[in-house]
Order: C-alpha cells, then structure tokens, then sequence
C-alpha cells in the first residue's frame, strides 16, 4: 500500500486537552517541511508575549495531524499567575505595546529585511551540492526565527485592538464591524503600499517606456527583465520594488505557495492597475469617528479618543509582522527547495522539481547530496494529496471543549486583557452562524459598500492566473501575502474567518467590498456566476 492510503485520515487527539483546527491560516494540507519547522518557534513567540502581556495561558501550540494544523492553548504555570495579574494591570497602565512597536520599527524590522536580502542576493543554482546543503539549512533557521518574530509581536498588534472593540462597544452600542471602519486607513502594507510601491507607481506614470512595456504582450518575465534594465528613474524604481516583494509568497504561509516573481503576469496586472488608478487612497474617516464619539457618554470621550489612537498606531502591526517576517522567508525556502529540485530532477531522483516541496528539510539536503529516498512517487503522493484536499475534509476540534471561563472575578487588569484578546480571536476565527438562503449566503461585513461581477472560485495559488480585472475573489481564506494582487479584485468573498481575519483586513485597507466567514461560498458559488457583494449587510447574492 502506499503511504498516502496507509497514513491518510487518522484523527485522533494529539493529547489532552481541546484542539481547534486552523482553517484561516491553513485552509489545504501543510507540507511535512512545515508541520516540522513550525511548532517550536511558533510556541516560543505565543509564549514569549502571553508572558510579556500578563496573560492567563502559557502560550498556543500547533500540531499537525496528516498536514492539518490544530491550536491547542498550554495553560500557564500556576505558580506564575500573580506575576501575570500584575503585568497584566502594568500593560494598559504604561501602554507596553509602544514600547514594542518602537522595537519592531527600529530593530526587528530593519534588521529582518537585511538577513532577508543577504539570502536573497544568493543565486542557489549557482552553489555546489555541499554549499546548496547549507544554504537550505541558512533558509529554514531564518524562517523559523520569523515564525517566532511574527508570533512574538502578536499581542502588540491586537490588544489594543481588542480593547478599542470593548470599549467602545460597551459605550456606543456600534457593533465591531461598525468600529472596524474607523481603523481603515491605518495600515497601508495590507493595501500593498509601501515607499518602494509608490516611488514605482510615480516613476512608471512619468516613463511612457515602461508604461508601453507594461502593456504589451509579450511575455511576462521578459517585460520584468526589460523594466529592470530600463535606464533613469523608472527601471531603479521597478527593480527596488520587485527586490522588495518578488520572493514574498502571493498566498498563505508554506512553501507550498508560490512567489509574485513566480507569477509575473498577475505581478504585472496588478502593477498596470495601480499606475493607471487616479486620486488618493486616503481614507476620510471625520465624520464616522466623530458620528460614533458623539454616542460616547461625555465622561468616556477622551478615553475613546486614547483607545482609538493607540488601536491605529499598532493596527499596521497586524500584516506588518507578516510580510516582513515569515512570508518573505517563506518565499525565500521556496526558492532554495526549487533550486534543489531542479537539480535532484536534472539527475533523475525526483519527477519533477516542484516536489522537493514535499520533502523535509532533511531529505531536501539527502537528495541534493546524492539519496534515491525518499521515492519519486512518495514525493508525487504528497503533493498530490496536498492538492486534492482543503480543511473541510478534517473534522473541526478535536477533544473535550473546556468550559468558558468566568471574568467576572478576575482583577479589572486581568479581565481587561482577557476580554480584549477574546474579541481579537472571535474577529479572527469566528465565522458568521447566520441561515443563508437559495441565492442569498450571508457572513460578516468585513467591508463596506456594494459591488456587482463575476466569480471567481480559486481553490489555491495554482489558480491565481484565472484571475480578471473586477473578479470577485471566493475562496476559503486569504493571508497578508495575498495583498500585492488586490488592485484586480472587485470584492472578496471567503469561507473562514471573522472581521480581524487577514481577508478582513485587507478589503478594509482597499476598499473592497468583503463578507468573511460564509462557511459555504465556495461549495455554493459557481465560478464565472454574477455575484453581489453587500458589505453592508454581510450578505452575497447570486445573480445568474
């Protein structure tokens, strides 16, 4: 029997405890390079910030069972409980998430972009086979120390979020999507903006070169190559951007998912729609935040006002940590692991070059230095099981849910920490329980406003090139990664995740129309159908 047939579909719990399967971050099957690398620095960076934060749990775990990750939650040691109070009041008294949002600007930032770099200006098709070996191993220990940073600046990027949503709540009587609103505009990175993103789009409108090159038809790579070399500002400006994004993944998290230079007619499309876009992005927000500070009793208003500014000065850390951190290193592992792929394929010991994504980081290195194992067709079953599967085909918990703790007699700081992390992770987990109708789904109104085109089911990656100028995007989830595609899309639709989920977010950012959490869109939705999209209402109509 082969060992997809063996080892398939075998869900028992990892241990004790409640586990909750992550179809948000992980809608398909991980790669065994991932479910191996993964777990330690993910637990170290939830731990490291629930212990910073004063939190009431030892930190999160992730285990993979057949590729699909479950969360578990580690209690925290009891004997730390006290100290953990007392932080907890000391966060909101001295406002700790400044501190590391300073941290993340002038230290982690920097210096992650750096290594980034230094990797990159690496050509691996260039190494001999022991410099190959190293070089993939330099790959993944950088990966798995961005999977700690992005996890290590969590809590600074969502308490004062979370405590923001409480807040003003409780005092307004807004629901979150409602409040949500008025963070819109405080995180560019997940509308794809960046310095080197608007240096390129102001010197490409001012080079009918580059524009004409743009346009044309020939072939996508070549045109990215042509508009490097273009001389003046233009060519440097294209060239700082695509340094800057072409090795980060486009989609998800694992190496699984390719990269924007892997993808260079979507990377051109989106490039043409957003020279071509005239008038600002700014978001004019006055009169909403001044429409929900009027429902604030008289005694409260300059707290909102507090809770409001400290919510947008960290909300960017939300797909900042991301995209600087774990999904550029995750493109860069991609890149070596196909770099070793070419190679062990040329040499007939794989089938093809893209399954060394399928391998671990042990065998990746055993097959570079001349392994026969693990066998071509071992490697060609995992990849296929990968794509053939999502996370619907996983039960959704497994274990004995715990009961729902009691605030109430907590400390106010600790129960003030407590309710603003559990709204954090209902906005990014919670899916909409509303009934749907025959032609109407209804989800949560991610982002507002209303939009009408065709669908456009992608299942994964694989299926980016489908994608239209004004398609509506129906999925199962979305990442941070996704964000350089956005000026194609007319709204986004998804089956997972709450209002903070990265789909959320990023429509929000753009001013996408967006429904999360449908639970069904993509079983009921056909591609190519004329949808509406209602952010308003939460709701997804189809039309014929």
């Amino acid at each position: 029997m082969t060992e997809s047939t063996v080892r398939r579909f075998r869900f028992d719990p990892p241990g004790p405890g409640f586990w909750e399967l992550d179809p948000v971050h992980m809608p398909r099957p991980m790669t065994r390079y991932w479910t191996q690398m993964h777990p330690g620095p993910f637990l170290r960076g939830t731990s490291e910030f629930a212990e910073l934060y004063g939190m009431l749990i030892g930190g999160l775990e992730m285990v993979y069972i057949e590729g699909f990750g479950y969360r578990g939650v580690r209690p925290a040691p009891q004997d730390e409980i006290p100290t953990r109070v007392e932080r907890a009041a000391s966060v909101f008294e001295s406002r700790f998430w400044r501190q590391q949002l300073k941290e993340w600007n002038e230290t982690f930032k920097p210096a992650s972009v750096k290594t980034h770099r230094e990797l990159q200006s690496v050509n691996p098709d260039d190494l001999s086979d022991a410099d190959l070996s190293s070089y993939l191993h330099r790959c993944r220990d950088h990966h798995g120390n961005m999977i700690y940073q992005h996890m290590r600046f969590t809590a600074a990027a969502v308490v004062p979020t979370g405590d923001f949503l409480a807040h003003a709540g409780d005092w307004t009587g807004l629901s979150h999507a409602d409040l949500l609103e008025l963070l819109r505009g405080a995180a560019p990175v997940s509308a794809g903006s960046s310095e080197e993103f608007e240096r390129m789009v102001e010197a490409v409108g001012g080079d009918s070169r580059a524009r004409r090159l743009i346009e044309s038809e020939t072939d996508a790579s070549d045109r990215l190559g042509s508009l490097r070399q273009l001389d003046g500002p233009a060519g440097a400006a294209i060239a700082n951007y695509l340094d800057l994004v072409g090795n980060r993944l486009v989609d998800g998290f694992d190496i699984s998912n390719p990269t924007a230079l892997e993808m260079p007619d979507q990377l051109l499309r989106a490039i043409r729609l957003s020279v071509e876009r005239t008038g600002s992005r700014e978001v004019q927000r006055t009169e909403q935040v001044a429409d929900a500070r009027a429902k604030v009793p008289e005694n409260a208003r300059s707290m909102f006002d507090e809770l409001l500014e400290e919510a947008r000065s960290t909300y960017r850390l939300r797909d900042e940590r991301g995209v600087f951190s774990d999904i550029w290193a995750s493109g860069l592992m991609r890149r070596a692991a196909l770099a070793a792929g070419r190679r062990v394929a040329a040499a007939g010991r794989i089938e093809r070059a893209e399954h060394m994504i399928d391998a671990d980081i042990d065998e990746m290195v055993a097959l570079v230095n001349g392994a026969v194992s693990p066998a071509p067709e071992i490697l060609a079953e995992r990849a296929a099981f990968r794509a053939a599967h999502s996370a619907k085909d996983a039960p959704p918990t497994l274990g004995t849910p715990p009961d729902m703790p009691d605030l109430s007699g907590l400390p106010p700081g600790s129960a003030r920490m407590e309710r603003a992390v559990g709204i954090v992770l209902h906005g990014m987990f919670g899916a909409s329980e509303a009934e749907h109708e025959a032609q109407t789904l209804r989800g949560l109104a991610a982002s507002k406003g209303i939009y009408e085109g065709p669908a456009r089911r992608v299942a994964s990656s694989s299926e980016f090139d489908r994608i239209q100028k004004g398609d509506v995007l129906v999925t199962e989830a979305t990442t941070e990664a996704f964000n350089i595609l956005l000026p194609l899309l007319g709204g986004i639709v998804t089956d997972s995740g709450g209002l903070l989920s990265h789909a959320a977010i990023v429509a929000r950012e753009y001013g996408i129309p967006g429904v999360v959490g449908t639970r069904e869109a993509t079983r009921r939705i056909a591609d190519g159908v004329r949808v509406r999209v209602d952010g308003n209402a939460g709701e997804v109509t189809v039309l014929g």
